[in-house]
């Protein structure tokens, strides 16, 4: 095998994002849930017998940073294995940065997966996540190859299955020019770290609307954009959410929508959720 294309690497949005506690070295703990959706980024690798790693930028966007996470992915496991053989991956970069999506964690992963095919190292999903996550907290999520219900630091990983998986759906995600940073935002002292436990038996009877961002209220102070996009998406009778830690909100969709009245330096775009990683099944176990 000398080369794999197309690959897809998904955005996620957090449906809820609940902080319970702060650990004695500064992590906070938290609960969510991750969801896959069908914004992707788009990755092509290509074998190299001289061991070097490469990247190349393919898409519009603005230039990736020459150690990215996708070339850090590639050195990690070419380290964790030992492999004597390298790659040239050339990335088509859609998923916006600074959102809350997980961008950049999702190409992280999706190299990984690659790579342990393209090089034939046969690592395991457990064996794969531990590389992920010295990379950043989101990696094991995109490993894991399904919607999750997510705990501690973002570790404890649990498969949504039956019958608290969740129904297909459309979903309206606006990203805002302005970005967030995770790091100003957990260390403000303005953020909530203190909610209940849920269950995720109370999660699964409504999983659109259970719980809230914890972040928000920060992250609205810090970045008044956020504030304009949900008033804009509860002007079109939807009900905003921020993601993760990043500026990008979104809604369920139930009706279609007249995206007039939006600033025009947003990046908005209609999704549907992924019951499955598209490179589902590809580590050995």
């Amino acid at each position: 095998m000398q080369a794999l294309y197309d690959l897809p690497a998904p955005a996620k949005l957090n449906l809820f994002l609940h902080i319970t506690g702060r650990r004695a070295d500064g992590y906070h703990l938290m609960q969510s849930v991750f969801m896959l959706i069908d914004w992707c980024d788009t990755l092509h690798v290509e074998h190299r017998a001289d061991g070097r790693i490469t990247r190349e930028d393919l898409g519009e966007g603005p230039a990736l940073p020459a150690e990215d996470l996708i070339v850090r992915a590639a050195r990690a496991l070419q380290a964790a294995t030992g492999c004597q053989a390298g790659a040239h991956i050339g990335v088509v970069k859609r998923i916006p940065a600074q959102a809350g999506m997980g961008g950049g964690s999702s190409d992280a992963a999706t190299t990984l997966l690659a790579l342990n095919k393209l090089w034939n190292l046969r690592l395991s999903t457990a064996e794969l996540q531990a590389i992920g996550v010295q990379l950043g907290a989101d990696v094991p999520f995109f490993l894991c190859g399904t919607n999750a219900w997510v705990e501690g630091i973002g570790d404890i990983i649990s498969p949504l299955e039956t019958p608290y998986g969740l129904p297909s759906t459309t979903f309206l995600v606006v990203k805002p020019q302005a970005g967030l940073d995770t790091k100003t935002i957990f260390s403000h002292p303005d953020l909530k770290r203190n909610s209940d436990s849920a269950t995720i038996t109370s999660f699964a009877a409504d999983h659109f609307g259970f719980g809230q961002n914890n972040l928000q209220t920060v992250a609205q102070a810090l970045c008044p954009e956020v504030n304009h996009a949900i008033a804009w998406l509860s002007s079109k009778g939807l009900q905003g959410k921020m993601t993760g830690s990043g500026s990008a909100v979104f809604a369920q969709m139930p009706h279609a929508v007249n995206l007039s009245g939006a600033d025009s330096k947003w990046q908005i775009k209609v999704c549907n959720n992924l019951q499955l990683h598209p490179l589902a099944g590809w580590a050995s176990g």
